[in-house]
């Protein structure tokens, strides 16, 4: 009989909160080590696209999220050059007939509020706040994996440990400690407004893009439509790392203030009181994930550009894929754990180096000007709104 049937999984963003619920629905007991004393997301939106949603109704979700999110009805493609509008992909309905699940764009607070719930109510999930990871080792009874509150240390067993601790992992760290995030010269802006003090032209039920020279911006209603998230992507030299530094708005707004920005655009980044911004970093191919009972997941094995607006998609997707490939690994047969976990990866890894490929093709596209401006915007036009939508199926229509 085996001696544990616990999984550590460090970290309790997006993807650990996913994957210590979908491990448990196989019957692992999962723990949940995350270093910050209690869970809050800076105040920014996200997109989840069919794939991601369906895991997350999956999961039993459907309801919190629904009532906090927003179905937007259109992905609104706006160019500088071409002064307005040039293209709009259908969302909503469309997509969801599509793909067989929503497209949801949510405050990513209330995405996080949900999984805390759902796994706070988990008989068989323990979430310890303000515990990190410090180390593993393995042995023949599995592993050791060490954790820290404070100053109290602890060892606990385990029959695999998941890195989903973020873009600087400390479980990759130790697993391939050479490999280290790459600054992208991109830094992103993010802030909020209140939706009741603008027009419907800037909050209706779409995702609003607009691409220009060396920037872009995007901005869509979340929060139960009561508020707008505002993302804004420029070129720069700042990179320190981290998620959430404060942006002086005097900078943001000089790199809009150009006439070749739309009115609309202009607005939006003037009216946001408190900007944060954060350094684009992300990882080259490492190659393999795993190492024997230890593993990697989202953003700590693949961390990408958000310009396909899929990183957490992809955390999501891979927190399926694993509790899946780890299926068969419960009670007594936790020895196949090793090659579950390898297995995991092998089933993931082509599928994200295709969304990482397209997310950095997608940035280069957005910002472009002169005469390849012109090029991009007239084939964007040609595509039209069906095929537009109908090119997403490989990514909205996966199935775990």
């Amino acid at each position: 009989m085996a001696l544990t049937r616990t999984v550590i999984v460090a970290g309790a963003g997006i993807g650990g909160l996913t994957a210590s619920l979908t491990l448990a629905a196989q019957g692992f007991r999962v723990v949940v080590l995350e270093k910050a004393e209690r869970l809050e997301e800076a105040g920014a939106g996200i997109q989840l696209s069919p794939n991601a949603s369906r895991i997350l109704v999956e999961l039993g979700l459907n309801e919190p999220l629904a009532r906090r999110a927003v179905t937007p009805e259109s992905v609104n493609i706006l160019s500088t050059r071409a002064g307005g509008e040039i293209a709009r992909m259908p969302l909503g309905r469309a997509a969801e007939f599509r793909a067989g699940a929503p497209y949801w764009v949510i405050h990513r607070a209330d995405l996080q509020a949900a999984l805390e719930a759902a796994v706070n109510d988990h008989p068989d999930i323990d979430l310890r706040l303000g515990c990190q990871f410090e180390d593993v080792t393995k042995h023949a009874k599995g592993l050791t994996v060490v954790q820290r509150r404070g100053n109290a240390r602890q060892e606990e067993l385990a029959v695999a440990l998941i890195g989903a601790d973020g873009i600087w992992s400390s479980v990759r760290g130790h697993l391939f400690p050479d490999v280290q995030p790459q600054f992208s010269g991109l830094i992103a802006w993010r802030g909020t407004l209140d939706a009741t003090a603008l027009p419907r032209e800037y909050t209706a039920p779409r995702v609003q893009l607009w691409m220009g020279p060396d920037a872009h911006l995007v901005a869509y209603p979340i929060s139960a439509g009561r508020q707008l998230n505002v993302v804004a992507i420029v070129s720069g030299t700042w990179n320190r790392p981290g998620w959430s530094a404060p942006g002086d708005i005097n900078e943001i707004k000089g790199a809009f203030a150009t006439a070749r920005w739309p009115a609309t655009a202009r607005m939006l980044i003037g009216a946001v009181d408190g900007w944060r911004k954060w350094a684009l970093f992300t990882l080259p191919d490492i190659g393999r994930w795993s190492e024997g009972a230890v593993t990697l997941l989202g953003d700590a094995a693949h961390a990408m550009l958000p310009f396909a607006a899929q990183g957490a998609g992809m955390a999501i997707e891979d927190a399926a894929v694993l509790a899946k490939a780890l299926a068969d690994c419960t009670g007594e047969n936790t020895a196949g754990i090793p090659a579950g976990l390898k297995r995991y990866a092998e089933m993931r890894r082509e599928r994200v180096l295709k969304v990482q490929r397209m997310a950095r093709q997608q940035g280069r596209i957005y910002h472009l000007s002169g005469p390849l401006a012109i090029a991009r915007d007239l084939a964007i036009r040609a595509i039209g709104p069906q095929r537009m939508l109908a090119r997403q199926d490989w990514i909205y229509d996966w199935r775990a």
